[in-house]
Parts: structure tokens; sequence; C-alpha cells
């Protein structure tokens, strides 16, 4: 009876080592840059989002509405889809979509400030 409950705290313990040893590896991701500190194109691109893409992504979080959540978006090692977050391939992503992603027709201009936003997440 005794050895039983000495396995069992051996186990509880080890179970709480292990735990905490894989949650010191987890890093937060970096905080989104406040509104008060965009730049004007920021700005822009933060409304080309609220009317082209907040129906469907939370910004400020890695959360999932419809679509992913997009903090941090482009200083992850993988976007979502496991693609790396460049330039071109966020631009592919929004102009032509992604699996369940439908593409997203903004002008030049906006996709310019939507990107510069992205980069704020």
């Amino acid at each position: 009876m005794q050895r039983q409950k000495q396995i069992r705290i051996q186990a509880l313990l080890s179970l709480a080592l292990t735990s905490a040893f894989l949650l010191s590896g987890c890093r937060p991701l970096p905080p989104s840059k406040p509104a008060s500190q965009f730049t004007p194109q920021e700005a822009r691109g933060a409304a080309v989002f609220q009317s082209h893409c907040a129906r469907c992504h939370y910004p400020t979080t890695t959360h999932s509405l419809h679509g992913p959540g997009l903090q941090a978006l482009t200083k992850l090692k993988s976007m979502p889809s496991g693609a790396p977050p460049t330039g071109a391939r966020i631009t592919q992503t929004i102009l032509y979509g992604h699996g369940m992603m439908q593409p997203v027709p903004i002008s030049d201009a906006d996709l310019e400030d939507l990107l510069a936003y992205l980069h704020t997440l």
C-alpha cells in the first residue's frame, strides 16, 4: 500500500516536471503594434483589414474565427498553411485564396497598405 502511494507521488512529480519543462520552451508571440503608433500606411491597411478580412480573421490573437488568427503572422516560421510567411506568399493567398479562403479582390494600393498593417500584428 505504501509502495503504491510512493509510485503515484513519483509519477505525479515526474508529470509536473515534464510539464514545466515543456512549457518553459513555449515562447509567447510578440505583441501587436499599438494602433496609436501606426504610420498612415498601416492605418489605411487596418481599415482595409476591417473591410475585407475581419469577418474571418482575428488580427491580434491566434484563435480562429472562420479562418486562423493572424497575430504575429509575419514573425512566425510558417503560416497556418505551412508555407513561410513571405510577402509574396501572403500576397498570393490574399489575391488567389487558399483552401477555404476565397480570393480578395483589392487594388494594388490597398494590398500594399494591408501588407504594411499585417507586419504590425
